[in-house]
């Protein structure tokens, strides 16, 4: 699977989010070995100090570096027979289709598992708060959460005075995927000081040319740039977009960087990379 595609399952993810959030309860007592099952929970359990206690990961998990060394057992969907090799107490991860069926599945051996929604910077503090609660950790949550939420205020109040641009953000090309309303996308365009031109529909809507055209956003913000080194491929040339006026203006920023919709411990920074394109002559602190 290329990262492209990654990205497009992991769409797709959080939209069935709320379709599959059962879960075990907690582990009984700290867990002592954890597979994780999604890049944003890796990040947030070596974020917290607990990174001895992973003992597995997903392929897609890639940060930070050390978490690249532990065994992989599977993609979006995992290898059930390669988790119980590990011998996990503890599995947590993304919500999906497939939740329900893994908790299910390893409950009946006795481990525990928690699929909790990442679907807003809210249930990132839960998320990493959850993770501290289960590994003996709440103090360095705690202390982490309160680091995020003053980086955000921070980002949120230095583009407070600044116009809003209306934007797009654009994470499939062929055909054109975009973020829609509430969702973690939308959220954070919002505290970067922008404004989603996609107000109603699903949460990530696929649009026509000419539905584009009549949103007419100010700015295209570029997600879908992984696979091609930060170039956008949405010109005036291409087609469709020539109708575009942001696009036939310039005002096209691709942007490549991983953090700005991964829902874990640097979604600050991403907030900040965010906010940067929006408004680059605002003072980020």
């Amino acid at each position: 699977m290329t990262r492209r595609e990654l990205a497009r399952a992991m769409l797709a993810l959080a939209a069935l989010a709320a379709c599959s959030r059962k879960t075990a309860p907690p582990v009984a007592g700290p867990a002592r070995r954890i597979v994780s099952l999604g890049p944003a929970m890796t990040e947030a359990v070596f974020a917290i100090g607990a990174g001895d206690l992973a003992v597995g990961r997903s392929r897609y998990c890639d940060w930070p570096p050390e978490a690249g060394r532990l065994p992989a057992v599977g993609g979006i969907e995992p290898d059930l027979e390669a988790v119980l090799q590990l011998a996990p107490d503890l599995v947590v991860g993304p919500p999906g289709l497939w939740s329900a069926h893994v908790t299910e599945t390893l409950g009946a051996r006795g481990i525990a598992t928690w699929f909790p929604p990442t679907d807003s910077l809210a249930s990132v503090d839960a998320l990493i708060a959850g993770l501290g609660a289960r590994t003996g950790h709440a103090t360095e949550a705690r202390a982490l959460i309160d680091r995020l939420d003053a980086a955000e205020r921070s980002i949120e109040r230095a583009v407070a005075g600044e116009p809003r641009p209306r934007v797009l953000m654009v994470a499939g090309l062929a055909p054109v995927v975009a973020a829609g309303p509430a969702t973690f996308a939308d959220e954070t365009i919002r505290r970067a000081g922008g404004a989603n031109v996609v107000t109603e529909g699903a949460a990530w809507p696929t649009l026509g040319f000419e539905r584009i055209v009549e949103l007419d956003p100010d700015v295209v913000l570029d997600v879908s740039v992984a696979e091609t080194g930060d170039r956008t491929l949405i010109t005036p040339g291409a087609q469709g977009w020539s109708g575009v006026r942001a696009v036939r203006e310039g005002r096209v920023v691709p942007l490549g960087d991983e953090r700005i919709l991964r829902p874990g411990p640097r979604i600050a920074e991403g907030l900040g990379v965010l906010a940067h394109a929006l408004h680059p002559q605002a003072v980020l602190l």
